[in-house]
């Protein structure tokens, strides 16, 4: 049986490579990524490979007027940016903001991992599964404010998070490169110094935010993104052998979930993610913000009425809202769970959003969505 995956707002699933600025020169509008290897093999036959090595390491980016003979003709692959302007924002940007995080790929071309897509899954089924009061008996058996590595691990097990296993997925087919573009994102967040009046601002790397007037002056990252509409199809089954008693005693099962259970628990968890998105989107005022999330909202109610789909957040750039089975962060209890983290310690704050950043894509100029958001399908 085969499953379709597609791509309702830009979308990046990596596999921790990046494009440096020395891998890749910017040349009409778009990214050509340079094919070293060749370019080593045609430089060795000759004096030259010393010199060019030589150049490369002290460069900190290519331009057309020294590299623009190797982007002619030694491209691997070229990838447009989404718009033109985004041209000028990158001659603009600091060197350390060139680097392009890229779509997971192997030799055969990009692919939408299984592991990713069962990953939403399953976040999705312990969410179906945890309360108000999962929370408090966590918190409860803390003892003082020290970091725990692993303390909801009791309660994934008792919610039964292990059952994804029922499901079986395989790597999408290789996509085309035709598929991609370079997007131009920045960081939103909210200045909270007046916590009855919290203000829109945009992060610069490692130096604060400036309000929402000098948006130019954000840290812009690139990234190698799927364009909404993408769709990659693979193959599923399920492991039905797993049902069996002989199976679920010795996993301490008392249920075995279906795909209509796991498709059910993930347009809800998308539904309590969306309801937290409009509330920012709200608070901030980004209209254009506002009209991706209802139309993200339209596409979660169609995917309900229709057989074995849902909708899923995955991939790069979604945050904490992606990746925390529970959303409930205004909970005392939870409050205190998350105050044991020393990334978030700080961030959390009584009478204040959390989280109060979102990473947003600027698609054809001002058009803001949020990333990674999917309609997945499976097929019978």
């Amino acid at each position: 049986m085969k499953y379709k995956l597609t791509a309702l707002t830009p979308l990046l699933v990596g596999d921790g490579r990046e494009l440096s600025p020395v891998d890749y020169m910017v040349w009409k509008d778009q990214v050509n990524v340079l094919d070293q290897t060749r370019i080593f093999k045609l430089l060795a036959k000759g004096p030259r490979l010393e010199g060019y090595l030589s150049q490369l390491r002290k460069a900190t980016r290519l331009d057309f007027a020294s590299w623009g003979g190797f982007a002619q003709s030694f491209s691997q692959r070229r990838i447009a940016f989404d718009n033109s302007d985004s041209t000028s924002i990158w001659n603009a940007a600091p060197v350390e903001a060139l680097f392009i995080p890229t779509f997971a790929a192997t030799y055969r071309g990009a692919y939408m991992p299984a592991s990713a897509i069962k990953g939403a899954l399953r976040t999705g089924l312990v969410h179906s599964r945890w309360s108000a009061a999962t929370m408090e008996k966590i918190a409860a058996s803390m003892e003082g404010d020290r970091f725990y590595r692993r303390i909801t691990d009791a309660a994934e097990t008792q919610a039964g998070a292990s059952q994804v296993r029922i499901l079986g997925m395989a790597d999408s087919d290789a996509i085309s490169e035709n598929s991609f573009k370079i997007y131009l994102t920045r960081t939103a967040s909210l200045d909270t110094r007046q916590p009855e009046k919290p203000q829109l601002v945009w992060k610069i790397a490692g130096r604060g935010s400036v309000p929402n007037q000098r948006i130019g002056e954000s840290s812009a990252v690139f990234a190698e993104m799927a364009v909404p509409g993408t769709s990659f199809e693979g193959l599923w089954a399920e492991r039905k052998f797993l049902k069996s008693p002989d199976m679920t005693r010795p996993l301490g099962w008392r249920s075995v979930p279906d795909v209509e259970l796991l498709v059910k628990s993930s347009n809800q968890y998308a539904a309590a993610q969306l309801e937290i998105h409009a509330h920012y989107a709200r608070i901030t005022g980004l209209v254009s913000l506002q009209q991706n999330v209802q139309k993200l909202r339209e596409q979660l109610t169609a995917a309900q009425s229709s057989p074995l789909t849902c909708v899923l957040c995955l991939g790069w750039g979604n945050g904490f809202l992606a990746k925390a089975a529970y959303l409930g962060t205004d909970q005392a209890a939870y409050k205190k769970l998350l105050r044991t983290v020393p990334a978030l310690n700080r961030a959390i704050r009584d009478d204040v959003i959390f989280p109060k950043t979102r990473r947003i894509v600027f698609g054809n100029g001002n058009n803001l969505s949020l990333p990674g958001w999917v309609s997945l399908q499976f097929q019978q």
